[in-house]
């Protein structure tokens, strides 16, 4: 199922000075460039077809490296060491209303609409010493069911095991069902996303009602109190206030993908849209619950009810990003994952989503100054329902067509970057002045990220204020350190000058450090040396995994 992944190892270079008399330290940290996050190059990879209408992809958390197909007409398929096993983990198609053609009990009426079906899969913390998990469907009658199962085998679900421990009445529509189970990293609880029950503009007003279930992220205690049913959890917010205590968050109009990031613990949630503007929203991980994510009175970021001069309502939430429907082919909006995985560094902490109708994926990212970014990183000819992680991190997505893909990122080539220290005399006393020459220089490929430099003095040493010059770059000498920056091109020397006086005696052995960590980098592929006159120090790199 997979090619051979080559895993990043960082390059730390440790120094110690033997002669011993003067004490400097250098930190290279290439970061992202000021203007903005550095990108990845992102390709698909297939890894099984034949699926019928995949909508959801995860996994159970369980050691075993599974991945867990749901197909919408009400069965789960499991990938297993590459290949498809033949026998469904889960299959209750028959009690499952589905746009597939399943003529149930010779009743054509029976098929539903192209958001009902089987929406998902979640599996509890400690799943391997539970044996059971739960999914989110459309039962026959058009409401939507939370319901946990026990299993018969290792890679066999029991249907007639079935508690049901939600149902949510959906009259009247077939769409905007939400359909999102996910078990919260931090806290263990259930979160369930819904929609708010279809229809053009949500007639029923379900969004903004804190009377219904509806246009919610719901948050239940499904695995301690009273199972098989649930608890509310105490830290819900709407259990001292006006609102069904199981409401998280609101505002929403069709959560169709929502996931929480394994590292940070934050909550991405992609909203499908109306007919204007599609919104991806965020809740960060020290949350207490009750934003209001804004529909109906808003779509995204534009008016909706009213169209112009709308209030805002209370405990509004703007999402992190919307874009147009139009131009682009654009149309719903499929939520995703933050990367996490160990291969591709350049995907680390990135959001990726997608558009179902464009098959565009773009990815959202933080910069600097905590602004949210996005960057189109793949166009695509897929319509693609879901995304989903595998427990390595490893990320995926589902076609409409019946072909699982592995997202896959480039490993760039390695830099061979030399740096070296000299000072103009090897000792001194106090009152001396002594100048400083940093050496950096680059061949191989380009350092594409903006490379950051800090000098820090020690104690004994002060910095005569103006003497500092860099031959490129950005230099900063009004703090306690020194500090530079700036980006290398191919075989681009850098040298930095500067100087200082000895306040007091310095002696003994002293220590001296510099590291080297390029995100999204091979490990350099060479040695830097450091000479303090006469004195040769070799830096050896120390690779870390």
């Amino acid at each position: 199922m997979k090619g051979n992944h080559f895993g990043r190892v960082i390059p730390s270079l440790v120094l110690a000075l033997v002669a011993g008399t003067l004490l400097w330290l250098v930190a290279l940290a290439p970061e992202a460039a000021a203007q903005g996050p550095i990108w990845p190059t992102i390709s698909l990879q297939a890894v099984e077809t034949g699926f019928t209408s995949p909508i959801h992809i995860t996994h159970a958390g369980d050691g075993s490296g599974r991945i867990f197909v749901v197909e919408q007409d009400g069965t789960i398929r499991l990938i297993q060491n590459g290949a498809v096993i033949g026998t469904p983990f889960l299959d209750i198609s028959e009690r499952v209303r589905s746009p597939i053609d399943q003529n149930i009990g010779g009743n054509s009426n029976n098929d539903g609409g192209n958001e009902e079906g089987l929406l998902s899969v979640a599996f509890p913390p400690d799943y391997a010493s539970k044996g059971h998990f739960y999914v989110y469907y459309t039962n026959l009658d058009s409401n939507n069911v939370v319901a946990r199962f026990a299993l018969s085998s290792t890679n066999v679900a029991n249907p007639a095991s079935e508690q049901i421990i939600l149902t949510i009445p959906h009259p009247g529509q077939q769409n905007h069902n939400g359909g999102q189970l996910n078990f919260g990293p931090n806290d263990g609880y259930l979160y369930v996303s819904t929609g708010d029950g279809g229809g053009g503009g949500d007639p029923d007003e379900n969004g903004q009602d804190l009377s219904t279930l509806l246009g919610k992220i719901l948050r239940l205690d499904v695995e301690t109190g009273n199972p098989p049913t649930y608890t509310i959890p105490a830290t819900n917010p709407f259990t001292q206030t006006p609102g069904l205590d199981e409401i998280w968050a609101y505002g929403l109009r069709n959560p169709w993908r929502t996931a929480f990031d394994r590292q940070t613990g934050d909550l991405y949630i992609g909203d499908v849209g109306q007919g204007t503007r599609e919104e991806v929203d965020y809740q960060a991980a020290a949350s207490s619950g009750g934003e209001n994510y804004g529909w109906d009175v808003l779509e995204g970021n534009l008016c909706f009810e009213p169209s112009s001069g709308c209030t805002l309502p209370p405990d509004y939430v703007p999402p992190i990003h919307d874009y147009n429907q139009d131009p682009g082919g654009h149309c719903s909006v499929t939520g995703g994952y933050v990367y996490r995985g160990q291969f591709y560094s350049l995907m680390q902490g990135v959001y990726f989503y997608a558009d179902y109708c464009s098959g565009i994926i773009w990815g959202l990212q933080q910069d600097v100054s905590d602004v949210w970014q996005n960057n189109q990183l793949l166009d695509t000819n897929h319509q693609i329902t879901t995304f989903g992680e595998d427990q390595a991190g490893n990320l995926y997505l589902a076609a409409r067509s019946g072909t699982i893909y592995e997202i896959v990122g480039s490993v760039l080539a390695a830099p061979s970057l030399a740096a070296s220290k000299q000072v103009s005399a090897p000792t001194g006393s106090p009152g001396q002045t002594f100048t400083y020459t940093i050496t950096l220089t680059s061949s191989g490929p380009p350092l594409t990220q903006t490379t950051y430099l800090t000098d820090t003095l020690p104690g004994g040493l002060a910095y005569i204020s103006g003497t500092m010059t860099a031959t490129f770059g950005l230099i900063d000498d009004s703090g306690p350190e020194l500090l530079w920056n700036g980006q290398f091109n191919p075989t681009t020397t850098l040298q930095i000058t500067y100087q200082v006086t000895a306040t007091g005696a310095v002696t003994g052995s002293l220590q001296n450090l510099v590291e080297v960590n390029p995100p999204g980098l091979a490990p350099f592929t060479t040695t830097a040396t450091v000479i303090i006159d006469p004195k040769t120090l070799y830096l050896p790199f120390i690779l870390k995994p």
